[in-house]
């Protein structure tokens, strides 16, 4: 088969399009058939050994397809199946082999393959956060940075469902329609206004329940600053670079505030946890009451460019690979 591995660290041109061997699945495992592969930041992170693996790998972690064989054992999943998965390695390529208890069947009639895998790492995070993490309950308000990424238009539509008020930040014009489009009620341009001042003026002073925080660096001493007392900071991404230590002082300081730092493999960890959240976000996609908006669809061998596009924030949505 086909797939992209990293054998050394660096940037997109280190992507390397090659021939690997299909594995059968053993005890407890299936044989996917991929038709979708998800991209995502984390992958640029691992591609740049800024989260080391040891090299050489298959790069991905998120994808959808058939389920061609099962190993011994396996009642979770059978041939014919239809399947999504999140957090296993080795999503970039034509077939992968998997615990058959990580993967979550759905009905390709209702959801195509293409949004499954779209869905599963940044749906999954949309739905942690504003369930678990910080379950939204009507009336509070949410600030959203990145609102027209993938996980920000996710992340807007759920909160409100949640029934909370939704204050956006995004780059550009083009992106803040989205934004709204998703359903924030308020976006705002942070390449033109300052973000504390805006979220100040449309809280009346009171600022917001909980900042969702996955820029990091540029944007975490600002998202402390418009947390009302015993606020939440949910940071769940650093594209703009890590955060520098923190002294726990500065949350007295700024009002009792509560920080954390969550990932998905946490909000995921029970079979049970994981098909609530991924069978929710099909359940919500098939009665059209989720859009999840495809950014660009890439061929596999043209992986290079999609973290290009990723990397130079040319996108909007999801990036998919089509093996």
């Amino acid at each position: 088969m086909k797939a992209i591995r990293v054998n050394e660290n660096g940037g997109p041109e280190v992507l390397s399009y090659e021939d690997v061997e299909v594995l059968e699945p053993g005890p407890g495992q299936a044989l996917v058939r991929l038709a979708a592969s998800g991209v995502n930041f984390i992958d640029i992170y691992q591609r740049t050994g800024t989260y080391p693996m040891d090299l050489p790998f298959t790069l991905g972690q998120e994808g959808a397809g058939e389920i061609e064989s099962v190993g011994e054992g396996v009642e979770e999943v059978s041939p014919g199946d239809y399947v999504a998965f999140a957090n296993l390695m080795g999503a970039y390529a034509e077939y992968i082999v998997a615990p058959a208890e990580r993967l979550v069947s759905f009905n390709v009639t209702l959801v195509e393959a293409r949004l499954a895998a779209a869905v599963m790492l940044q749906g999954m995070t949309a739905h942690y956060l504003t369930h678990s993490t910080f379950p939204l309950e009507e009336g509070q308000t949410a600030l959203v940075h990145a609102a027209a990424g993938g996980v920000g238009l996710l992340l807007c539509q759920l909160a409100k469902m949640r029934g909370a008020t939704v204050i956006g930040t995004a780059g550009t014009k083009e992106k803040a329609q989205l934004a709204k489009g998703a359903g924030a009620d308020e976006v705002i341009l942070y390449t033109e206004q300052d973000f504390v001042e805006e979220t100040e003026r449309l809280t009346n002073g009171e600022g917001v329940d909980v900042v969702y925080d996955s820029v990091g660096k540029d944007t975490f001493d600002g998202s402390l600053d418009v947390l009302r007392p015993r606020g939440y900071m949910v940071l769940f991404g650093a594209s703009s670079g890590p955060v520098p230590p923190l002294h726990p002082q500065i949350l007295n300081q700024k009002g009792g505030l509560f920080l954390t730092r969550p990932a998905l493999a946490q909000y995921t960890a029970t079979r049970e946890e994981l098909l609530w959240r991924a069978q929710s976000l099909f359940s919500w996609i098939g009665q059209n009451n989720l859009d999840v908006r495809i950014g660009g669809t890439y061929e596999l061998s043209d992986a290079e460019q999609a973290h290009r596009d990723l990397e130079g924030r040319k996108t909007t949505g999801k990036l998919i690979l089509l093996p």
